[in-house]
């Protein structure tokens, strides 16, 4: 890998994560550590606003921009991919957007990489799923906008309830699209089978983001770790 390549990602890698140790680096970038203490001096040094110290980690101070970035190889598959499993295993909404998003990678990448996004020789087969009641594109507006729900919901045993939630986010385990809350009747994280949601209400009230009851914190209390935390941010 080229430096300048090298020193990219390296700005990439701290960007989506909150504190990195120069361990981690190192092995993601398959350098040393010494080459990861010169590379962070060196961006320093140019600019960039990286904090931190050897044998505590470094951060990069919000509101830093990267150039418009560019997309090499590995990443327009990795992309393709990606959007080929939201066309087959999610809502028609949210497959249009996939759709679109690669339209809009394909106008910005040089020419060269462009034949690429539609020859990946790699099929997503489409996953049986049960039907769905309430609006899945609905649903993830209340969760990006933190608005309460109340839905009518019928258990394993087929026994139906009523539940107050702050819809976290949304998990999918094979065929089966699951809903993480905070349900307020049982004072605990609980997780929604999507198809067993009859009804919902997507209130005007809206949950404030809460020490203990977030999407991290429950995947925590899960056992989940690594590169599916640093995705949740804190």
């Amino acid at each position: 890998m080229r430096r300048a390549d090298r020193l990219f990602r390296l700005v990439q890698i701290l960007r989506r994560r909150k504190l990195s140790r120069a361990r981690e680096l190192a092995e993601e970038l398959e350098v040393s550590e010494r080459t990861i203490y010169r590379d962070i001096r060196d961006l320093a040094a140019s600019g960039v606003p990286v904090e931190g110290e050897a044998g505590v980690g470094y951060i990069l101070r919000d509101g830093y921009d990267l150039p418009p970035l560019m997309f090499d190889a590995e990443e327009i598959e990795a992309l393709v991919v990606g959007a080929r499993m939201v066309q087959s295993w999610t809502d028609p909404q949210m497959a249009r957007a996939a759709s679109d998003a690669l339209s809009k990678i394909e106008a910005v990448v040089p020419e060269r990489l462009r034949g690429l996004i539609g020859g990946i020789p790699i099929a997503v087969a489409d996953i049986p799923q049960e039907p769905i009641a309430v609006s899945m594109p609905v649903l993830r507006r209340a969760i990006r906008e933190r608005n309460i729900i109340n839905i009518d919901y019928i258990d394993v045993k087929a026994v139906s309830t009523q539940r107050r939630v702050w819809p976290l986010g949304m998990l999918f385990f094979g065929s089966v699209w699951l809903l993480a809350g905070w349900c307020e009747l049982r004072n605990a994280f609980r997780v929604f089978r999507a198809d067993r949601i009859v009804n919902m209400d997507v209130l005007t009230e809206r949950y404030r983001p809460t020490p203990g009851r977030t999407l991290r914190d429950y995947m925590i209390s899960e056992g989940v770790e690594g590169e599916v935390l640093n995705g949740l941010g804190r």
